[in-house]
């Protein structure tokens, strides 16, 4: 080693000790990989987002993974040579889904609104002793017309936040035992409609005002982002990412419950400003399974690309670090014991 560098190697070891002793969210700050820009856009399908990569040997979750985007990713991943674990609400629409592929994939069973069904999936694909690659947190409901409440929590919530928060949680040992496993939490646009103030954390059943489909699904979709986005700050010093994503706005099953007019009017007119389904799993394919996406964590990506978000509250992480402390207080009962 000649005199220059030595002197090279020892700054970078002044630089790295230094750097230990900076406080945490500093230190995060400064080795986070920051996102490239890709050369994807809003008319990537998730195919063309995976050209030419090999995934054999990789092993992926997806929830939802009967229809819709989930079918989608589920698809063009195995295409590629991954594993899937696809999860449905019934037996039934997981082994239909996983017989009508040519790719390799395992039929598994919860119900995001029944809490001891998640513990049970994830108890399964624990069993089956391999490391997560991806957990891709696909599956949820939209405007629900009235208001419902589950766990006295209000249902949107539940099922698009809660339930998923339970299985991060049951599957996180999973993912960080992989070489670089990668959450993807699927948030949506749609959290601009959720109340100006943010998470509503005195009024979870959304009951001191008029129920507001939409503003519901909105706290909701603003809820999976905040998770992401402090999962991705307990991630640092692992190998594992943590990212939301808005898939963009898709005729799907997920529109089930709007009106009969929007839902017509979708299907005659949808193509003038829709994507494709194929469209639509483009992000959450790119952000599970893409290699320019290692190392990358903490963000909220549309189009294949970082976004920043429609409101402050998306970038607020003592929000976030709040909503995982509550979230923890309300599914203790069906966490790990070491994260409850």
């Amino acid at each position: 080693m000649n005199t220059l560098q030595r002197r090279q190697f020892l700054l970078r070891l002044a630089i790295l000790g230094s750097a230990t002793a900076l406080p945490s969210q500093l230190l995060a700050s400064i080795t986070s990989a920051k996102p490239q820009r890709s050369a994807f856009d809003e008319d990537t399908t998730a195919t063309m987002v995976l050209e030419g990569i090999d995934l054999s040997g990789k092993t992926y979750a997806i929830t939802g993974a009967n229809s819709g985007l989930g079918y989608e990713t589920m698809r063009v991943l195995t295409q590629h040579g991954a594993r899937v674990i696809a999860i449905a609400r019934s037996q039934k629409k997981a082994e239909q889904a996983v017989a009508s592929i040519s790719g390799d994939a395992i039929p598994a069973v919860l119900d995001l609104g029944k809490f001891d069904t998640i513990v049970d999936c994830a108890q399964s694909i624990r069993q089956l002793n391999t490391p997560l690659d991806g957990l891709i947190c696909n599956a949820g409901i939209m405007a629900l017309p009235q208001r419902e409440l589950l766990y006295g929590i209000e249902k949107q919530f539940v099922v698009n936040h809660l339930g998923h928060f339970i299985l991060i949680n049951q599957l996180q040992e999973q993912v960080v035992a992989a070489p670089a496993g990668r959450f993807v939490i699927l948030s949506s646009l749609a959290h601009q409609r959720a109340p100006a103030t943010g998470i509503q954390f005195d009024d979870l059943a959304l009951e001191k005002s008029e129920y507001d489909a939409w503003g519901a699904y909105g706290h909701s979709k603003l809820a999976n982002a905040l998770c992401s986005r402090e999962l991705a700050r307990r991630l640092n010093g692992t190998s594992a990412t943590s990212n939301s994503v808005h898939p963009g706005v898709i005729n799907t099953n997920l529109g089930r419950h709007l009106p009969w007019y929007m839902r017509v009017g979708g299907a005659m007119f949808g193509w003038t400003f829709m994507k494709t389904v194929e469209q639509g799993a483009a992000t959450q394919t790119y952000v599970a399974a893409h290699p320019q996406m290692k190392g990358i964590n903490g963000y909220y990506f549309a189009d294949c690309n970082i976004d920043p978000g429609e409101t402050p509250s998306m970038q607020d992480d003592a929000m976030a670090s709040q909503l995982w402390e509550v979230s923890e207080r309300l599914t203790r009962e069906w966490l790990p014991s070491k994260t409850a």
